[in-house]
């Protein structure tokens, strides 16, 4: 039976044919499945893009010091063993010249001083006698009745009452000037810095009772490297920041003339204005003003500092970004110097550069401002 056994070869050919275009039709689905599955590589991130700019800015020295007085008077007393009853300043008051700060128990210079008068006049009253009698000896000269001896006694005896006189006249000057000297007065115009002038105390004399900061002015003291003091010169502007943010402008006055052989910076002296900021001992930190310069710059948005150096996020015509390393220069308040490492038409980043890395796609877009992805998380998250 020959012809049953040709149907059975043909049926398993078809089957066999059949399984062949099963399996190629899967395997097109699969390649066409794994085509659509690879992602196709998008933009992570719109930014705007900055270059460089030109700008002008200020040439500085920078510096650092104490804040000190001008010139400090020490008050004292010249006088000693004598009781203060009263005190009539304190720190912090402005006084003038002449007035009185404290006041000395004068009862025992008072009487010193009447006592010295006292002597004055006996030695006035010796004094004319004697200049009465030498005068008579004089005009008897000629009669012979005194002789050269006696005459030359009186006229002694004249000499010796004059200078006497002059004594006790010195020694009136000194109880009066003791008697002055119970007032202790301002020598000057000024602000009383430090009191330790005590109600009923007995001092010795030379001993401090205040000091004085002539005319309440003050200075900045600032140390300067030395390779810095050739470029200063007096009158030129410092900007001093205070603590607590506050600022004042002052001008530099004179430079020491000696550089410290530790440090190897030299003193530079600053007047500084009147002013209820700064304090006496206090430390500052300032700049003083050459001039102006023309430099590149970038927003402070725009470059990422870490681990002392600075980097930028440049974006290519085709929005790949490449981090790049630049060499900064002087800061202002919205802007930083770029001396080195970035080309003048080069776009970089404008800001949130710091959640970018090399290779990733961004879409720039222009005029538009900056979102950072923790900003767009914030704003999809306040949606829902």
């Amino acid at each position: 039976m020959p012809f049953p056994k040709r149907k059975s070869c043909f049926g398993i050919m078809l089957v066999v044919i059949a399984s062949a275009a099963a399996l190629a039709c899967m395997q097109a689905v699969s390649s066409e499945s794994d085509a659509v599955a690879e992602p196709t590589a998008q933009p992570s991130l719109s930014v705007n893009v900055t270059t460089l700019e030109p700008q002008t800015l200020p040439t500085t020295i920078a510096a650092n010091g104490d804040i000190a007085a001008w010139q400090e008077i020490i008050i004292g007393t010249e006088i000693g063993g004598l009781r203060l009853v009263d005190v009539k300043a304190d720190v912090g008051d402005e006084v003038t010249e002449g007035q009185v700060l404290a006041v000395y128990n004068d009862t025992t210079v008072r009487a010193e001083l009447a006592r010295s008068r006292a002597a004055v006049a006996e030695a006035e009253a010796t004094l004319a006698e004697a200049t009465a009698n030498a005068q008579r000896a004089r005009g008897l000269k000629t009669t012979g009745s005194l002789s050269e001896q006696q005459i030359q006694q009186y006229e002694t005896a004249e000499l010796t009452a004059r200078a006497r006189l002059n004594v006790a006249q010195a020694q009136q000057d000194a109880q009066a000037l003791r008697l002055d000297q119970t007032q202790v007065v301002a020598p000057d115009d000024g602000l009383i810095t430090s009191r330790t002038a005590t109600l009923g105390a007995v001092t010795s004399a030379d001993q401090e009772l205040f000091r004085l900061t002539r005319h309440g002015r003050l200075e900045w003291r600032a140390e300067v490297a030395a390779s810095d003091l050739n470029k200063l010169r007096p009158g030129q502007t410092a900007r001093i920041s205070l603590p607590g943010g506050y600022d004042l402008e002052g001008r530099l006055r004179t430079i020491a003339p000696l550089v410290d052989t530790a440090t190897r910076n030299g003193l530079v002296y600053v007047d500084l204005p009147l002013s209820d900021i700064a304090r006496s001992g206090m430390f500052a930190r300032g700049e003083f003003e050459l001039g102006s310069r023309q430099v590149m710059t970038l927003p402070r948005a725009a470059v990422q500092l870490r681990d002392g150096f600075g980097y930028v996020h440049r974006v290519s015509d085709e929005g790949q970004i490449t981090e790049q390393k630049v060499s900064l220069g002087q800061h202002t308040e919205d802007r930083i110097e770029i001396r080195a490492g970035l080309e003048p038409d080069a776009r970089v980043v404008a800001s949130g550069g710091a959640f970018l890395g090399n290779g990733d796609q961004v879409r720039v877009i222009e005029g538009e401002p900056v979102h950072s992805p923790q900003a767009n998380d914030t704003d999809a998250e306040e949606g829902v």
